[in-house]
């Protein structure tokens, strides 16, 4: 043991020697810190853990009511170990350390996505883009017939086989109507065709999709869904939403399951890429909790997916022990049961208190929308949910599906104190008397405030001004003391952050209309709402959200600090980099 020891001093000795620059004491190294031409002296600690340092840009915490900043990060494996003064850090972790320059660029807690359909990424990339400019390029019927044409030709679709468009809208189209299948067929006579309405509340069929849907004249309207028809019979136009559409997509071929699978990572991509450490899979059926099972089951999830089963199958995962909630397993967690009340107000499906102008989608008059289950379907989930203890997340977009909402959690006993976090998705459409009772039910608002742009034109002429100007009004809930979360719904809109965050502080149309310009909030707020506000919504404050010792170590990197930034740059900014739990997944710089 005596000789040994001997030995272990003397190469501890000599390779000390080796790393110590000429002039440094005994047991000290000099660092020079790249960029900036400093050079500290620190002190060599043996078989200290691998460190990073960042430093050399703005590093925004997030740690706080107000923008805070830290001049030094250090990492250490997958968490967070200092934030601080840059020659602490370098004292204390720099004799093992490698240094990270940001350049002058922007380091954010990785942002968090509140509510989208990973899903849907997954299966894009078999899907055709028909939306309208900025998303696509279509801007009429005969355009979206050609993207068609030129996907059927591009992929080598069988006769037998599905031609699938995302991004459908009406609205935005010369025509200003639905395509029926009557224009479908003319081109498809023989393939199945399907157009998914921007919403992701319904679709489009042409014949041969309603054939195989088995949808025809005889078919009756279920509760809550529409079948639109031609006019003057029953015979279906093509258009179905919600409770009509929901068990037509649910029953669509799929990729095989390791053509799926590998597609997990292009999809986890399109989120790293806009800088998201986390993604949300917002309405699960039972064959896409099984299949995200065996993706974390063989480590092909790199980002946080949160999954949110869906009430229309509770049989299926209500009790059942393969379906756990509120545990990571290699990155997937379920997270709560998703129900939805109404449908969507753009597709004029969400249920308002108030009829929309100009009748429903299918030319229904006096039409309010309708919800997709009863009051008491959504009392007897609510309370078997609260009972079981798995939170909820809500969809209910119009006034009236927020009054069932709020009426539901008050006959269940549930108050702000029992800390339930119910997550109210979209809370488009509230009323200004909404908020306090949020704020008493201890409701949650995940906001969506890129329909000022996408639809803020189309809601002022569907529903009127005074609604459409109080849609997510997150500088009144902020007033009202609610934490909010702001998302995308991807693939409804782009998963792009910084128009996310320019949208909450314009609220700027499409014809440059400011629709609600008292709901505009400043970009630290607007920050909140993709960091703090949906970590804390998911009961991971002390976990993610924030830069901070213990956390953690979820990074994005972008060119520009928003809070510094004019309002009109914003939607210009770029993610340069994405670090989730100290590894970078993501990077257009060197880092």
């Amino acid at each position: 043991m005596h000789f040994n020891h001997v030995i272990y001093k003397t190469l501890w000795a000599l390779t000390s020697l080796l790393l110590f620059t000429s002039g440094a004491s005994a047991m000290e190294k000099e660092i020079y810190l790249p960029g900036t031409g400093e050079i500290y002296k620190v002190e060599v600690v043996p078989r200290q853990p691998a460190s990073v340092i960042y430093y050399g840009g703005d590093i925004l915490t997030m740690d706080g009511d107000v923008p805070s900043y830290a001049e030094a990060v250090v990492t250490q494996g997958k968490k967070i170990v200092f934030v601080g003064d840059k020659k602490a850090a370098i004292k204390k972790f720099g004799s093992n350390a490698r240094l990270i320059d940001l350049k002058g660029n922007t380091m954010l807690p990785g942002f968090l996505d509140p509510h989208s359909h990973f899903m849907s990424a997954v299966r894009m990339v078999n899907q055709v883009n028909v939306a309208a400019p900025p998303v696509g390029t279509a801007t009429s019927i005969p355009q979206i017939i050609e993207k068609l044409k030129a996907f059927q030709e591009e992929k080598h679709i069988a006769e037998d086989g599905w031609i699938i468009g995302w991004g459908y809208d009406q609205d935005l189209i010369e025509e200003k109507r639905h395509i029926t299948k009557k224009d479908l067929d003319a081109a498809f006579p023989k393939r199945k065709v399907m157009l998914i309405h921007v919403s992701m509340h319904g679709a489009v069929l042409n014949s041969q999709a309603l054939k195989w849907a088995g949808i025809d004249a005889n078919t009756k309207t279920p509760a809550g869904g529409v079948i639109a028809r031609m006019p003057g019979s029953n015979e279906p136009a093509g258009l179905l939403m919600e409770m009509a559409y929901i068990p037509v997509f649910a029953k669509l071929p799929q990729p095989s399951e390791e053509e799926m699978l590998d597609l997990t990572k292009p999809a986890q991509m399109m989120y790293a890429s806009n800088g998201y450490t986390q993604a949300i899979e917002g309405f699960s059926h039972a064959e896409d909790l099984d299949f995200l099972m065996k993706a974390a089951a063989q480590e092909r999830l790199f980002l946080d997916i949160l999954a949110l089963p869906g009430f229309t199958e509770m049989d299926k995962w209500f009790g059942n022990p393969k379906y756990k909630f509120g545990e990571y397993h290699n990155h997937l967690k379920l997270q709560a049961c998703k129900i939805t009340i109404d449908g969507s107000p753009q597709g004029k499906t969400a249920l308002v208190s108030h009829p929309y102008h100009g009748g429903g989608p299918a030319g229904q008059k006096d039409w309010k929308g309708e919800s997709s289950i009863t009051q008491a379907q959504l009392d007897a989930i609510t309370r078997k949910m609260f009972d079981a203890n798995i939170p909820l997340h809500v969809h209910a977009n119009g006034d009236g599906a927020i009054d069932m909402m709020i009426k539901t959690i008050e006959a269940a006993g549930i108050s702000a104190k029992d800390d339930r976090r119910t997550v109210i998705v979209h809370s488009q459409f509230q009323r200004p008397e909404h908020l306090p009772k949020y704020v008493e039910l201890g409701l949650t608002p995940s906001y969506f405030t890129l329909h000022t742009f996408y639809w803020g034109d189309v809601h002022v002429k569907n529903i009127g001004k005074e609604a459409a100007f109080f849609i997510s009004p997150m500088k009144a809930a902020k007033a009202a003391g609610l934490v909010m979360s702001n998302h995308t719904d991807f693939n409804v809109t782009p998963l792009d952050p910084f128009w996310v965050i320019w949208s909450a502080m314009a609220r700027e149309s499409r014809s440059g209309q400011i629709i609600g310009p008292d709901q505009r909030v400043d970009a630290y707020t607007a920050l909140q709402a993709l960091t703090t506000g949906p970590a804390w919504q998911v009961f991971e404050e002390d976990r993610k959200g924030k830069i901070r010792e213990g956390m953690l170590a979820d990074f994005v990197v972008i060119k520009n600090n928003p809070v510094k930034q004019k309002v009109s740059e914003i939607k210009d900014n770029e993610v340069l980099a994405t670090v989730k739990e100290g590894k970078v997944i993501y990077k257009k710089i060197g880092i």
